[in-house]
C-alpha cells in the first residue's frame, strides 16, 4: 500500500512462514477492483468467533492512545523508486539498510502500535543479524503483512454504481478470509486525490463507499470489533483551486464518519494519499478536537517517512539524524491523535507535499 494494499496484523509475536502461507490465499494483482461476487454472500460462514478475543485485543493494541501505524510495506519496486529519489541503486542491501533504521529507532514504539511490512522485510533480518519482526516486538509494535488486494476508486473516472459494489464485495470477502485466519484486517476503501473536483464532490462519492463496503462486511459477518478502517480523508481534488482548511477536511471527514460507521469499529487509520508531512499531520489533528467514538489515528507511508529518507540519503554518518526525523514526525502524528500538536517547528521539507498524479504503488 504505500498504504494503499490491505494489510493484516497479528497479536502474536512471532510470524511464522505458515501464517504468512494463509495470506498467500488472499493475493491477486494489484488491481483496482474484484470481479468476483457470488451471488448469495450469505452462503460464506466465517468463523471470527473462535479468534474473537484475539482479534479485539490486536485491534485495541493497534488502536491505543497517542499511537498509529507506521506503513513501511513498499513494494521492492516502489522502494526502488524512494531510493533513486536519493540517488541510491535499488538493492537488497540498501532496502535492508534503510529498513533496519526505521525498525530499530530508540522508542519508535512509544509512538506507532503497528508496522505494515512488504513480504521481503516479513523475513529480513537487520544489518546486524536480527529479525526485524523481532526488532518491532520489542519496541511493543504489532507486525502487519501486506496483501496485494487494493481497492481504489477514482473519482474523475466515475466512479459507477457497479465499481463500487465491486470494490466494496473484494474488501468484505478480504476481511471475512482474513478474521476467519485469526489475522485483523485493515480495510481500505481509498479514494484517490486525483482529480479537479471540490470537497463536496469527494463527500459524496465517499458516502456511497462506505455505505456499500459496510453493507457487505455486515453481508459476511465480519466482526466490526475486530477490524481497523483505513480511508482517506474528505480532501478537495489535488487539482482543485480551492483548497481546504484542517478544519474544513475535519468537519467534512468526521460528518461522514458519524454518518457511516458503526462506533464498534476501534480504530479509524487514516491514510495520507499524497499529502504533505505536515498537512496530514494537521488535518489528524483537527479531528481530534473532540471526542470521537473512534480511535482516530494514522497509518502513514511517505507522510512519516519522506524527511527521514532525505535526511538518510545513504550515509550511515546520517543513521542517527535519520532515526530523529522519523521519531519527529511520530510524535507529532502522536500529538494530533491525541489533539495537542501545534505546528511549530516544522521544516520546509515536511510542508512539501507528495502528491503524484496516477501514483502506482
Amino acid at each position: 500500500m504505500a498504504s494503499a494494499s490491505a494489510a493484516l496484523l497479528k497479536s502474536s509475536p512471532i510470524l511464522d512462514k505458515s501464517e504468512w502461507v494463509k495470506g498467500q490465499n488472499l493475493r491477486q494483482p494489484s488491481v483496482s477492483f474484484v470481479r468476483c461476487h457470488p451471488t448469495s454472500p450469505s452462503a460464506f460462514t466465517v468463523r471470527a468467533s473462535s479468534y474473537a478475543d484475539e482479534l479485539v485485543k490486536t485491534a485495541k493494541t493497534i488502536a491505543s492512545p497517542g499511537r498509529g501505524i507506521l506503513a513501511m510495506d513498499e513494494s521492492n519496486a516502489t522502494c526502488g523508486k524512494r531510493l533513486a529519489s536519493i540517488g541510491l541503486e535499488n538493492t537488497e542491501a540498501n532496502r535492508q539498510a534503510y529498513r533496519t533504521l526505521v525498525v530499530s529507532a530508540p522508542g519508535l514504539g512509544e509512538y506507532v502500535s503497528g508496522a505494515i511490512l512488504f513480504e521481503e522485510t516479513l523475513y529480513q533480518s537487520t544489518t546486524e543479524g536480527k529479525k526485524m519482526v523481532d526488532v518491532l516486538v520489542e519496541q511493543k509494535i504489532v507486525p502487519g503483512i501486506k496483501v496485494d488486494k487494493r481497492t481504489v476508486v477514482s473519482i474523475p473516472n466515475g466512479p459507477s454504481a457497479l465499481a463500487v459494489k465491486e470494490a466494496a464485495w473484494g474488501l468484505a470477502r478480504y476481511a471475512a478470509i482474513s478474521q476467519d485466519s485469526g489475522l485483523v484486517p485493515i480495510v481500505e476503501p481509498e479514494i484517490l486525490l486525483d482529480g479537479e473536483h471540490g470537497i463536496d464532490r469527494t463527500f459524496e462519492v465517499a458516502q456511497k463507499v462506505w455505505a456499500e463496503v459496510f453493507f457487505y462486511l455486515a453481508e459476511n459477518n465480519v466482526m466490526f470489533e475486530g477490524i481497523l478502517l483505513k480511508p482517506s480523508m474528505v480532501t478537495p481534488g489535488a487539482e482543485c483551486k480551492d483548497k481546504a482548511t484542517p478544519q474544513q477536511v475535519a468537519d467534512y471527514t468526521l460528518k461522514l464518519l458519524r454518518r457511516r460507521i458503526p462506533p464498534a469499529v476501534p480504530g479509524i487509520m487514516f491514510l495520507s494519499g499524497g499529502q504533505s508531512e505536515v498537512e496530514a499531520t494537521l488535518n489528524l489533528n483537527a479531528m481530534n478536537q473532540s471526542t470521537n467514538p473512534w480511535h482516530v489515528s494514522f497509518s502513514y507511508a511517505r507522510a512519516l517517512q519522506n524527511t527521514c529518507l532525505k535526511t538518510w540519503g545513504g550515509r550511515p554518518e546520517n543513521v542517527k539524524a535519520t532515526q530523529e526525523a522519523l521519531l519527529v514526525r511520530a510524535k507529532a502524528n502522536s500529538l494530533a491523535q491525541l489533539g495537542k500538536y501545534t505546528g511549530e517547528g516544522e521544516s520546509e521539507e515536511a510542508k512539501k507535499g507528495m502528491f503524484v498524479k496516477g501514483y502506482v504503488y
